[in-house]
């Protein structure tokens, strides 16, 4: 009994201060307005549960008015999955949150397994056929500080760029907007979180996870952390910076 009790305080704790970064996030950022329809993409991951259930919870103390709507595509590099994941779904319906779930749909021409890059774009197309599906205005991804910080390092290392993940973005002619309100958020705050709510286990990794650009950087920060501790805050800020001084070129011109 004081075990629980000792872990709900704990939750309820941890619960308040990510709230709070978040609404730092969505304010900093101007991501959600009232009227919007948000599709909050589902993966089944840590991040993507912490996403739904902080958005979901500070819709009862928010300005703003607004409806989510999780959406979980089943699929990986390999292609759609054969079965549902069935402790997701049943997460779902206890917590009565609305759910759309569907196969991934994948053109028969397309080759499998797909890089990373292709799934992800294959991902994200879909993901915007059901936003607009649900009359959808909005989309929400779990990225949080740390995808900022190995996508700034990627650019860098492959790419020559000095440019990270935006934490708003706008598609398609102002029809989407697609938000992170995880960016000002460590991973390790979700992998705590993720164990005080007892969230379901996540599904299967795919194949391709460990042998990614993403990976590489990912262990690389890792390993380095304690030698160049200001490494993971350095990355995320000269990929907010390049970030902003490219949105600034764009709208002057």
């Amino acid at each position: 009994m004081l075990y629980n009790i000792k872990m709900m305080t704990k939750r309820k704790k941890h619960t308040k201060w990510l709230l709070k970064n978040v609404n730092k996030a969505i304010y900093q950022y101007q991501m959600v307005q009232s009227g919007d329809r948000i599709a909050v993409a589902v993966s089944g991951g840590k991040d993507s549960l912490t996403l739904l259930r902080l958005l979901n919870l500070r819709r009862k103390s928010s300005k703003e008015q607004y409806e989510i709507i999780a959406v979980h595509i089943s699929g990986d590099s390999e292609g759609p999955r054969t079965q549902v994941h069935q402790p997701l779904v049943d997460w779902f319906e206890k917590n009565g949150y609305r759910y759309v779930i569907q196969n991934f749909n994948l053109s028969p021409s397309e080759k499998l397994p797909m890089d990373c890059q292709r799934c992800s774009w294959n991902r994200k197309r879909q993901l915007f056929e059901i936003a607009h599906q649900l009359n959808c205005n909005v989309v929400a991804f779990g990225h949080n500080a740390d995808d900022l910080a190995e996508t700034t390092l990627m650019n860098l290392l492959f790419q020559s760029k000095v440019k990270t993940i935006p934490p708003v973005s706008e598609y398609f002619n102002g029809l989407f907007r697609l938000i992170r309100p995880l960016v000002l958020i460590p991973e390790k705050e979700m992998m705590k979180f993720s164990r005080l709510c007892k969230f379901p286990p996540p599904p299967p990794e795919c194949d391709q996870s460990q042998q990614s650009q993403r990976f590489m950087v990912k262990n690389f920060i890792e390993e380095n952390h304690n030698r160049f501790p200001n490494m993971r805050k350095n990355l995320i800020q000269a990929g907010l910076r390049a970030q902003k001084s490219l949105l600034e070129r764009e709208t002057t011109r």
